[in-house]
């Protein structure tokens, strides 16, 4: 009989999957296009627009079944945590085949907007997805040990019956695994920006409140008076209306603006990140961080808070040049790398080689593996020794 847990060493043929993705743009489209694209297994796509996020785990269960005509030719469902899967196997006409939800953000750690509350049905949104699913898998370790410190408190707050058995059954059908990067493997790519004067300071984050652009332009402000001059590409995506902080800032700032808004070309994307010397985070939120791996692929030196995912995904022996505590330290950081700029380059080659590592073509046996075992799977059977 075979082992499941080795069946990625036999399996030949070539499997067949269905993926659902409610909010198709930023990292949920990446993700979604690099495993399509370098998976060996055959994975239709459907998607839904990235908007309206709330209304995605409302209702985009509701609209996937209507459109999908069967579930019978599929070997296995892959979505991720912006769907309530419960209420898609739940009204679903033909069986679930095992399915796997992929986390990039739960909500039950994710920062509510200025001037909002927690809305708790999507924390149970986010629960009763990840026990409806046969295997779930989230964007870094920081994520999973933040969603399970905070699970059992969030039960807690129910007046009674409480099920606390919940944090068990989906501990020991979760995993981390990192997104994959589109970006070569084995190239450094980063041009030598460090001859570039005054040095390119990029913005290629979302502009969105959990991002912190407020404390971004602020560190810039304080470290241009202080004498240290920049250019500025300010890059990524805006679902809604230009926030007043970048408009503000495109008055202030005015020439030393080079790129303003998101570039749709991902050759040009990719040839502001070479031409930069300098990528900043001020995130609040940040499971994984696409954005800043990139840039330090192509060449830039990260300032990065020294929480969140990014010590995570810094080496080491790196943190202390490059993740700081707070503001004050972040200007002062700031200051000594745009004046002293054209010194940091073994520190830039260093980082870049250690970004090659997120790289789909590094990554992609293992999200194959998982698929292949995820195929192995039904309700009831999601202990650990099924993934070792």
């Amino acid at each position: 009989m075979v082992n499941p847990t080795d069946c990625h060493l036999i399996v030949k043929t070539r499997l067949k999957f269905l993926f659902l993705e409610p909010f198709f743009g930023g990292s949920h489209r990446e993700f979604a296009r690099g495993l399509v694209s370098h998976s060996r297994h055959h994975i239709d796509l459907l998607t839904l627009p990235a908007r309206f996020w709330k209304w995605r785990m409302r209702g985009a269960a509701l609209y996937f079944i209507k459109k999908i005509p069967s579930l019978k030719s599929y070997d296995g469902l892959l979505t991720t945590g912006l769907m309530s899967l419960s209420d898609f196997k739940a009204l679903s006409k033909d069986p679930c085949p095992p399915s796997l939800t992929y986390f990039h953000e739960t909500q039950l750690t994710y920062p509510p907007a200025p001037g909002e509350q927690m809305d708790y049905q999507f924390g149970f949104t986010d629960m009763t997805t990840a026990l409806a699913a046969d295997r779930i898998l989230f964007n870094s370790r920081t994520h999973s040990d933040a969603f399970f410190a905070l699970l059992p408190g969030f039960l807690k707050m129910m007046p009674e019956y409480r099920p606390l058995w919940v944090v068990d059954k989906i501990r020991a059908k979760a995993g981390v695994l990192y997104p994959g990067c589109r970006f070569p493997a084995d190239e450094i790519p980063g041009a030598d920006s460090s001859r570039e004067f005054p040095p390119l300071i990029v913005w290629n984050h979302r502009w969105e409140f959990d991002k912190n652009p407020d404390q971004f332009f602020q560190a810039l402000d304080t470290a241009l008076a202080n004498g240290a001059e920049f250019r500025l590409a300010l890059l990524g995506e805006n679902y809604q209306a230009v926030p007043k902080t970048f408009e503000r800032a495109r008055e202030r700032y005015g020439k030393r603006i080079v790129q303003y808004g998101y570039v749709q070309s991902r050759e040009e994307y990719i040839r502001w990140l070479q031409r930069g010397s300098i990528v900043i985070s001020t995130a609040r939120q940040e499971n994984f961080g696409i954005a800043v791996v990139e840039a330090i692929r192509f060449g830039c030196v990260p300032l990065l808070p020294a929480r969140l995912a990014y010590p995570e995904i810094i080496p080491q022996q790196c943190h202390s040049a490059v993740l700081y505590r707070d503001t004050g330290e972040l200007v002062q950081m700031l200051t000594r790398l745009i004046t002293h700029h054209a010194g940091y380059q073994k520190l830039r080659s260093q980082l870049s080689t250690h970004m090659g590592k997120f790289a789909w073509q590094n990554l992609i046996d293992r999200y194959d593996e998982e698929l292949e075992r995820l195929t192995h799977l039904t309700d009831g059977s999601n202990s650990n020794d099924r993934f070792g």
